[in-house]
C-alpha cells in the first residue's frame, strides 16, 4: 500500500524533518535523485532544464550541475530569476543559460527536458510562454522528466490542466493526489517515489499495489468446499437487460466463488446454457449482488429487502442504489459518478471534481463502503479512509464492465473479505486483467481471463 499525501501534508513532513535535522541538505538529496532518474530516462542528446523560482527550480538546477559533468546541459530560467544557489552551481558546472526563444530553438537537439518549474504549492495552469514550450515538447515526443509533478497540475487534484506531459515524474517521500487520480495521473508518466529521509504521517488516502491484492486474495485449502469458498446470490438483470445477469455471474465464477445462486427474472434456460453450475432460485448465501440491469423497477425496494433475508451483506449496483434500506453496515455500493451524484442530490460535475469527499459522504451516511467507479476507482469506508485501486488501461470503459465488477466483488464478499478489501481487490484485479490483455477486449472476455491473472497473483505471493 502506498501513502498519498497532500501538498500541505508534505510541507508539514518537511518542516518536521528540518526541525529534527537542522543543516541537512535535503535539496542535494532531491537533486541527486533527479539526476539519477534522468540518466535512466535518456542518455542521448543535450539536456534542457526549465527552472522555476523556488525550491523546485533549485532541485532542477543542482541536478543540472550534476548532469553537466557528462552531458551538455542548457538551463532556461522560466521566470527570469531562479534559485540563487542552484543557479550558481549550474553556472559553475558549465551549464549554458538560454531564454524562452533559445529554449525552443534548442529543443530539436535535446534528448531530455527536465521540468523543474512549479512545485507542490503552485497554482494550476501555465503562463503562455511555458504552455507553448510544453506543447512543443509534447508534439516533438521528447522525453520529459518532471520534478515533483508536471508543472501546471494541481498537486491535490486529479483535474486536467494545461501542463507538461511527463515521461516520468520524480517525487519525494510519498505520492501526491495528482499522481494517482485521472486525468492528471495520465500526464505524470511513470512516477518514481524517492526516499530522501522525510517521513510522512499516516494518511486517510492511499493506493493499493498488486502485492496487496495478492496477499488478500482468498485461496482454497485442502479443507475448503463450495460453501467455505462462498455462495453468492444474484438478483440482477431484467427482460430488457438480460446480459447484466450473465456478466455478473461470469465475474463471480471466474473470480473463484464456491457457488452461484440466481434468483432474478432472467429465464433459467439462458443462464444455464451459459453457466450450468448455477443453482436457480433463492437460498442461503454469504453475499448477494443486486441491481445490475434492473432498469427502472418499481419493485426495487422489495427486491432489496428480499435479498436481506438470504444474505448478511450485499453488493448494491445500478438502480438498486436508490432503494437502500437505511444504514447498511458491511455492504458495498458500486456507483459511477452519475449515480453517486443522484444519491447526493448534486451534479455529476460536482462529483467528478470532488470524488474523494463525495464518496466519503455517502459512506458516512449509509454505513456502507462505496466503490466509486471510473478512470480512477476510489473505495471509501464509513470511517473516512479512502483506498485507490490498482489502475488499468482505459480500454475497459465499456458497457458491462460494472456488471462483471459487481460479480467479482460479490465473490470476494462471500469469501469473507470485508467490503473495502473486496472492493479494492475486485476493481484492481479487473484492471490487471485489462492491463495484461491490452486492446478492446469486451468485459465478458476479460472476465474469462481472470483465472490466469489470479493464479499468477497467488503464485507470486
Amino acid at each position: 500500500m502506498r501513502a498519498v499525501v497532500t501538498a500541505a501534508g508534505m510541507r508539514a513532513a518537511e518542516q518536521r524533518f528540518f526541525d529534527a535535522n537542522p543543516g541537512v541538505d535535503l535539496m542535494g538529496r532531491a537533486a541527486r535523485a533527479v539526476a539519477r532518474v534522468a540518466a535512466e530516462v535518456n542518455t542521448a542528446g543535450q539536456v534542457l532544464v526549465v527552472a522555476g523560482r523556488g525550491n523546485n527550480g533549485g532541485d532542477g538546477l543542482f541536478a543540472a550541475a550534476i548532469l553537466a559533468a557528462h552531458r551538455r546541459v542548457l538551463v532556461w530560467p522560466a521566470f527570469g530569476r531562479t534559485h540563487d544557489a542552484g543557479q550558481a552551481a549550474a553556472r559553475a558546472a558549465g551549464c549554458q543559460f538560454v531564454d524562452a526563444l533559445g529554449a525552443l530553438e534548442a529543443l530539436p537537439d535535446c534528448g531530455l527536458v527536465i521540468d523543474a518549474v512549479a512545485g507542490l504549492g503552485s497554482r494550476p495552469g501555465l503562463p503562455q510562454a511555458l504552455a507553448t514550450f510544453a506543447a512543443a515538447c509534447d508534439s516533438s515526443a521528447i522525453d520529459v522528466l518532471s520534478v515533483d509533478l508536471p508543472s501546471g497540475l494541481d498537486a491535490d487534484s486529479g483535474a486536467g490542466q494545461p501542463s507538461f506531459r511527463a515521461t516520468r515524474t520524480v517525487t519525494f517521500a510519498a505520492l501526491k493526489p495528482c499522481h494517482v487520480a485521472q486525468p492528471a495521473a495520465g500526464r505524470c508518466g511513470r512516477v518514481h517515489v524517492v526516499d530522501i529521509g522525510v517521513e510522512v504521517a499516516a494518511t486517510q488516502l492511499r493506493q493499493a499495489e498488486e502485492a496487496d491484492v495478492a496477499t488478500w486474495w482468498p485461496t482454497p485449502t485442502a479443507s475448503s468446499d463450495k460453501y467455505a469458498r462462498g455462495v453468492v446470490l444474484f438478483d440482477t438483470g431484467s427482460a430488457r437487460y438480460q446480459g447484466a445477469a450473465l456478466l455478473g455471474i461470469s465475474g463471480a465464477l471466474h473470480a473463484g466463488t464456491g457457488m452461484v445462486r440466481y434468483a432474478g427474472p432472467v429465464h433459467s434456460g439462458l443462464i444455464l446454457t451459459r453457466y450450468p453450475s448455477v443453482v436457480m432460485g433463492d437460498g442461503r448465501a454469504q453475499a448477494a449482488v443486486l441491481g445490475s440491469g434492473w432498469g427502472e423497477d418499481e419493485g426495487a425496494s422489495g427486491r432489496v429487502s428480499s435479498a436481506r433475508l438470504h444474505a448478511p451483506v450485499a453488493v448494491v449496483d445500478a438502480d438498486a442504489l436508490y432503494s437502500l434500506p437505511g444504514r447498511i453496515d458491511g455492504w458495498l455500493l458500486t456507483p459511477h459518478a452519475g449515480e453517486l451524484a443522484r444519491l447526493l442530490g448534486c451534479s455529476r460535475s460536482h462529483v467528478e471534481s470532488r470524488p474523494v469527499s463525495c464518496a466519503r459522504e455517502v459512506a458516512r451516511v449509509t454505513g456502507a463502503t462505496v466503490l466509486l467507479k471510473g478512470a480512477t476507482q476510489y473505495v471509501a469506508e464509513p470511517g473516512g479512509r479512502v483506498t485507490i485501486a490498482v489502475p488499468g488501461p482505459h480500454w475497459s470503459a465499456q458497457a458491462g464492465s460494472g456488471d462483471v465488477l459487481a460479480g467479482i466483488c460479490g465473490a470476494l464478499l462471500a469469501a469473507g473479505l470485508p467490503a473495502w478489501q473486496a472492493a479494492v481487490a475486485g476493481s484492481s484485479v479487473q484492471a490487471m486483467a485489462a492491463a495484461r490483455n491490452p486492446g478492446p477486449y469486451p468485459p465478458d472476455e476479460l472476465a474469462r481471463r481472470l483465472p490466469e491473472v489470479i493464479a499468477g497473483l497467488v503464485a507470486a505471493d
